[in-house]
């Protein structure tokens, strides 16, 4: 997963870098794990902005990922690893003994050809999916269930993982990617390894084009607006803002807690940070 680089012909390729695809051994997805992906450009069913700065990019399917692993000891191979233009990691094709077909991410060194399993006694390997019980501690892992069924919620993005720490009773200890620790009950799954395709961070736009391919609309300064529209905006000349960073609606947008107290706090044994 090397990261190409191209001869500044062109200011914008000047700084451009993309990834140069290696792994990929298939351009045609599975077409019965396909659904249409329907743009909403940051509207709500009542056509409000709840999400600013959403809007156009290219048209996109939707790939079915198989996030519950729930086809428990039925042995697959690796047919394909294909790019999914919805998330940042690659997806693997599995084809099952039963002749079912699923989509899963894919862990970094899987390959076409490798054979994965999801169960209670499986192999310790990337890719395979079995209860936290199970997994040795200090173990690299992936799409970690938070509720048992519900499907992977945890370390799902490129390079992703989180660490099985300890084991306490029905609990387990899992060190998150942010350095959160977090209680997760035993018998939820998760699978082994790190997410692949670890290059990513390391990619550069290079023009603001392919941030339009993306559907991510320009983010204007809150001192370039009118104070109409903005608290930080107006003033004769060039202003730096005059108060702490703020939304159109005066709410401080750096250091201001907006978590809800929540059930699951209690779960929480160290805090992400310092």
């Amino acid at each position: 997963m090397p990261i190409k680089t191209f001869k500044p012909v062109t200011p914008s390729l000047r700084s451009r870098t993309i990834s140069t695809f290696e792994e990929i051994t298939s351009t045609t997805p599975e077409k019965s794990l396909m659904v249409p992906l329907k743009k909403r450009g940051g509207r709500n069913n009542q056509g409000r902005t709840t999400c600013r700065y959403r809007g156009g990019g290219t048209k996109r399917f939707l790939r079915i990922i198989d996030f519950k692993r729930d086809k428990q000891n039925i042995p697959a191979f690796v047919a394909t690893i294909e790019y999914d233009p919805n998330r940042s990691a690659r997806i693997a094709l599995l084809h099952y003994a039963d002749g079912e077909k699923r989509y899963i991410i894919a862990p970094m060194g899987l390959k076409v050809g490798d054979r994965l399993m999801a169960g209670e006694e499986v192999e310790i390997k990337p890719g395979n999916a079995m209860p936290l019980g199970k997994i040795p501690q200090g173990t690299m892992i992936h799409n970690v269930e938070l509720k048992r069924g519900k499907g992977a919620q945890i370390a799902r993005g490129a390079g992703a993982y989180a660490q099985l720490v300890a084991k306490e009773g029905d609990y387990g200890h899992v060190r998150l990617p942010s350095g959160e620790v977090r209680l997760v009950r035993l018998e939820c799954f998760a699978t082994i390894g790190q997410v692949g395709n670890l290059d990513h961070e390391n990619i550069s736009y290079g023009k603001a084009g392919k941030s339009r391919w993306l559907g991510r609309r320009p983010r204007v300064r809150g001192v370039a607006k009118n104070p109409v529209d903005h608290p930080m905006g107006g003033g004769e000349g060039r202003s730096s803002g005059g108060r702490h960073p703020c939304t159109p609606w005066g709410k401080i947008t750096k250091g201001l807690k907006t978590r809800r107290k929540k059930p699951s706090d209690k779960l929480i044994v160290k805090r992400r940070g310092k």
